[in-house]
This record gives structure tokens, sequence and C-alpha cells, in this order.
């Protein structure tokens, strides 16, 4: 026999079948494609319900108000409800405007005149709460995480009990010391609680304990004081939490309704997020507009720092 004959097999027929995945294995894959798709369908599902308001301010704030009214018709004048001579009608929601225009634009820039007051109002309010948080919440994380003193555990404690309080709980106190320090009426009573929020130094004291402790030491070991330390080694690790804590202090304060109310007696001094809710009596082109310009600086603040959010609450421990 020559050693090419002994090389060939002695049977005949098809080739012995490849090891291929079983069958178990095909139905898990299958399953977890079907999980993958339905949770995907299920959470585009959500995301919709929750852009669908803001689409559709957006769309209605380019409408004529000839247009705007022909559509809610059926909504009474008041709001309050179905206009009871139009009970049997329904509310047919349109997306596309016949005719796009920026007269409701106009008519809230230029007409409306306390709107870009009011504007302002809030902008006066918002920035420095925020501005403040920072620089409180990032020396009291830093006090809470790297320094040893004692009380510290159950301080930490007190601002964690504070936090989990309903807003109303602390409403009544600060408005008796607002009153106490003769600051009703002024913004002083909004900013400064605002400043001292307690979520602020949970969310940097969380931050900063992810920071490694050996570059504490090292930084210690060369001579540098708890100033230097914060500020060339912990404050440039802490851009994330930062950001974040920025973001989630100015979503929270753009759209503060009580406190104004409370503490701010002269309604001139009233910030936009209260003044909405009247701006737009018997017109409601002019409503769908304001709320597309109140809620812009939200928008766009998410879109352009969404990362910068994600990767903080990540790094700071809270996912959960």
């Amino acid at each position: 026999m020559r050693k090419d004959e002994a090389a060939v097999p002695l049977y005949r027929g098809t080739a012995p079948a490849r090891s291929g995945p079983s069958w178990k294995r095909r139905t898990f894959r299958l399953g977890a494609g079907l999980h993958k798709a339905l949770l995907t369908a299920f959470l585009l599902g959500l995301a919709s319900a929750f852009v669908f308001p803001i689409v559709l301010t957006l769309t209605n704030s380019l409408m004529a108000e000839s247009e705007i009214t022909g559509i809610y018709e059926a909504i009474s004048g008041d709001g309050t409800g179905l206009d009871p001579r139009l009970a049997s009608s329904y509310v047919r929601l349109k997306w596309i405007p016949d005719l796009v225009t920026i007269r409701q634009y106009y008519d809230v820039l230029v007409k409306k005149q306390p709107f870009l007051l009011m504007f302002w109002n809030s902008v006066l309010m918002v920035v420095p709460i925020i501005a403040g948080q920072l620089v409180v919440a990032s020396l009291a994380g830093y006090a809470f995480s790297q320094l040893r003193f004692r009380f510290r555990e159950p301080l930490f404690f007190m601002y964690i009990v504070t936090m989990l309080m309903p807003f109303q709980v602390t409403l009544v106190p600060n408005f008796i010391v607002a009153d106490k320090l003769g600051l009703l009426g002024s913004y002083f009573a909004i900013i400064l609680p605002g400043i001292f929020a307690a979520f602020g130094v949970f969310l940097m004291r969380q931050f900063m304990l992810a920071i490694p402790y050996s570059y504490i030491e090292a930084a210690r070991a060369d001579g540098a004081g708890h100033l230097r330390i914060f500020l060339g080694i912990v404050l440039p690790m802490c851009r994330p939490g930062l950001a974040a804590l920025a973001i989630l202090a100015f979503v929270d304060n753009w759209n503060m309704v009580e406190q104004p109310i409370v503490f701010l007696r002269d309604a001139i001094k009233q910030p936009l997020s209260v003044y909405l809710s009247v701006i737009g009596e018997g017109e409601r082109g002019i409503a769908f507009a304001a709320c597309a310009i109140y809620m812009a600086p939200m928008l766009l603040l998410m879109l352009y720092a969404e990362q910068y959010l994600i990767e903080g609450i990540q790094l700071s421990g809270l996912k959960g």
C-alpha cells in the first residue's frame, strides 16, 4: 500500500459534522436577543413619553394664535377642564404647524415686558446659589472625607437626615430664621438656604472618598498643608463631581416655586418659574413660546454637559 493511499479514510460518504453550538446555547442566544429587543422597545417608549411634552411645546410655539385656539377650543378658557359647550369634542393634537411663525416669541419678548425682568430675576437667584453651593459643598466634602475630627460621623448623619426630610418640613424653620434676620422679601432669604443645601455636601463627600488616600499622604510628606492639598490635588480631581453638582443645582433651583411664593412679598421680584402660571391667560400661543424659552437653558445645559453629569454620578458611587 502506498503512503498516499494510507491517508485516505476507509469510509465513504459525507464528512463528519463539525461541533457547533448546542440547542441550549442557541436557545440562550435567542432569549437574550428577545430580552434585549423588549428592553430596547420599553426604553424607547419611556423616552418618547418624556420627550412628547417638549416636542409638543416647541411645535405649538411656532403656530399662530388662531391655529392654537382651534386645536384647544375644547378646553375651557380658565384651564380648569373641558368647556361644557364643547364637552363632546376632543383635543386633536397637532405636530406640524400650517404656517410657521415666530410671532409668539416676539409677543413674549417685546410685548410682555415683565417676562425678561422675571427671567433675570431667576438668573440673579440661581447663579449665586450654584456658585456658593460649589464652594461650600467642596470644602465641606473635603472635611468630611479627608479630615479626622470628633463628631464627624454624627454631624454628617445630621446632614443626611435633613436631606431626607421633605422640603415643606424645612421651609417653616427657614421662614422663621429669615424673619428673625430681617431677610423676608429679599433674595438672600432664598439664596442662603440654597447655598447650604445638604445634597451638595453629600455628593462631594461621596466623590472625594473615591480619591486614593495615597495622594493625600504623599502631599503631606512633601510638607503640603490642607489648603494646598485641596486646591492642588483634590479640587482638580473633582471636576466631574463639581460639574454634576452644578447641573443638578441649576435644574433644582431654576424650577423653584415654593420658596419665591413664601419669601418674596413683592410680585415684581418673582422668578420666571412663578410668572409662567399667569403669562398665558387667554393667549395659549404666548404660553407655549414662554415655556419654550424657559426650558431652553436646561435643554442646552443637558445637551452640552450630559457626559459630565454621567461621569460625576458614576465616580461618586451613587450608581445604585
